[in-house]
């Protein structure tokens, strides 16, 4: 959620993860996968140039946008509607990609086929007036305990607190 509003990618688990644009980095082997689906949708417009999909910082989970239609929507022009995507590098710079140019008459909509990306990113209709919907999923992975730290919560859950023994008198 950012400025209020929701975006409009859903939460589903799937092992199977790309090479990221934007600095990512594969998962290590040992990641859980949080199934969660958002339904609100984002949408460009000419009073809405940008939005922002940023993730709680403190989040020790990885995530993953993956963007899979960007299109039209009623109200648009036969005009080039060019959506970029704003993020980071692996050296920690700014860059920004054009990732669609949409015309009514002539490609209205684009599939994007899961182009993955770790937030935070910025979409922004470039040039145009929209509006643009944009779609997708987030992915949230979190890393799974080691086999040792399992086995250590086990142990300590099975622990029963040993009382002190108590003192029997011999019988003579």
């Amino acid at each position: 959620m950012l400025g209020g509003q929701s975006l409009g990618f859903s939460r589903v688990s799937s092992p199977s993860v790309s090479p990221w644009l934007f600095g990512g980095k594969q998962p290590a082997p040992s990641v859980l996968l949080t199934p969660h689906v958002d339904s609100p949708d984002c949408e460009l417009t000419g009073s809405t140039r940008s939005y922002t999909f940023k993730v709680d910082e403190d989040d020790d989970s990885e995530h993953i946008l993956a963007l899979s239609m960007v299109c039209l929507t009623d109200g648009a022009k036969d005009e080039c509607n060019v959506v970029e995507v704003v993020g980071r590098n692996r050296q920690n710079q700014e860059i920004a990609v054009p990732v669609a140019n949409l015309k009514l008459s002539c490609q209205p909509t684009l599939s994007l086929d899961n182009f993955q990306l770790q937030p935070p990113v910025t979409f922004h209709l470039k040039s145009g007036s929209g509006p643009v919907h944009l779609s997708g999923r987030h992915q949230i992975s979190k890393e799974a305990p080691s086999e040792e730290e399992e086995s250590a919560e086990e142990e300590e859950e099975e622990l029963i607190p040993v009382m002190p023994a108590k003192k029997q008198r011999r019988r003579q």
